[in-house]
């Protein structure tokens, strides 16, 4: 692995007959040349909205070989408004529902997927909960604002970490668990320790994390939490690639660094060890820039990044292959921070984007249940 001392190195660095999908095909060919007239932001996704005529126009496909998951007859949704800063959306395989977090308002909520209904306070108090999973025992895993806790099937709640390098934890994000021996990878940018509105200020005496923002391993069988990162300046969103054979982690680290660039790093993946960083994805797009706040994997091996912070045309969230090009979008009208695959046949994207949660079809399915 890398230290720290390696962060700025790195940085640097015959007539046929049309059938229905032929006709869904082109039109949504026709739809990417619509792009720059496209603007989410004169969306109307409210309740009394007319319904969206077919293809939808912010499904953008960019490369018509390689993103074939637009779904020409069906629609981004909007789900609910009303949260303050939405995130971290996890699906339930198990319970069939949808949990996410509104940050500043302290609390989760929850999406059925039955009949739609949402609780708006599934867990309230929260303590500032951001990113969540589900275990393959379908127990909720959520990252707090000073710990790392587990959620059991009686109810009770288990701290799994709230320490690494016998230091406080900044305030971890977002993780992941890995099927064979059931580890959880999280990262621990801190923005819960340095923002009174989605935390509290650190006891550092500044406006500081508590230690070096990195990624963590924390071991199912003896809870020890091991740093296997630190080349991010501020590791938010983290996944696995679709073969377990990468690790994937959003930088943010922009909102307080100025050599921090709007990346994803990729690293390889040996047994309880990463390695090899570099940078898979860049951001920019027609020379503007966003965050990529969270990100997931489809069973093709496609990243789909929530991206955001520069307006219509942008905020959203971007596709892209397994090499780092930039092959689709669905644009939003607000800035994305996270989303996940879930609904029966894990193809439906749900997004958290600021004050409202979202979902669409997609003709992929996610590669993980966690």
């Amino acid at each position: 692995m890398t230290n720290s001392s390696n962060i700025q190195k790195h940085q640097d660095d015959g007539a046929k007959a049309f059938d229905r999908r032929t006709l869904l095909r082109g039109a949504t060919a026709l739809a990417a040349t619509a792009l720059a007239a496209s603007d989410a932001a004169a969306r109307d996704f409210g309740p009394n909205a007319e319904p969206q005529r077919y293809p939808d126009p912010d499904i953008v496909v960019i490369d018509d070989k390689r993103f074939k998951a637009k779904v020409g007859n069906t629609a981004i949704k909007r789900l609910y408004t009303g949260c303050l800063w939405a995130e971290g959306p996890a699906w339930n395989a198990q319970g069939q529902y949808l949990v996410w977090s509104d940050i500043p308002a302290n609390r989760q909520l929850r999406y059925l997927d039955d009949d739609g209904h949402i609780s708006e306070q599934f867990h309230k108090p929260s303590n500032e909960a951001n990113g969540s999973t589900f275990d393959f025992e379908g127990r909720q895993i959520t990252a707090e604002r000073t710990r790392l806790v587990r959620y059991e099937h009686d109810g009770t709640v288990t701290t799994l970490a709230e320490k690494a390098n016998d230091k406080p934890l900044n305030g971890p994000n977002d993780m992941v668990v890995h099927p064979n021996d059931k580890s959880i990878w999280f990262t621990d940018p801190g923005y819960g320790a340095i923002s009174i509105y989605e935390g509290q200020l650190a006891k550092t005496g500044s406006n500081q994390p508590y230690q070096k923002e990195a990624v963590y391993r924390l071991d199912a069988t003896t809870g020890q939490v091991t740093k296997v990162a630190d080349e991010p300046f501020k590791p938010n969103g983290i996944a696995f690639s679709h073969d377990y054979k990468k690790v994937y982690v959003c930088d943010t680290g922009i909102t307080h660094y100025p050599n921090a660039k709007n990346i994803v790093w990729q690293y390889d993946l040996n047994g309880d060890k990463l390695s090899n960083p570099r940078t898979l994805i860049d951001m920019t797009l027609d020379g503007k820039s966003g965050f990529p706040d969270g990100l997931r994997v489809d069973v093709d091996g496609n990243v789909w990044v929530g991206a955001g912070w520069v307006g219509p045309g942008y905020d959203g969230v971007q596709i892209f292959s397994p090499d780092g090009a930039r092959i689709g979008q669905i644009l939003l009208p607000e800035t994305c921070a996270n989303l996940t695959f879930g609904g029966k046949k894990r193809n439906r994207l749900f997004m958290t984007a600021s004050q409202s949660l979202y979902a669409v079809y997609v003709e992929t399915k996610g590669a993980h249940i966690c």
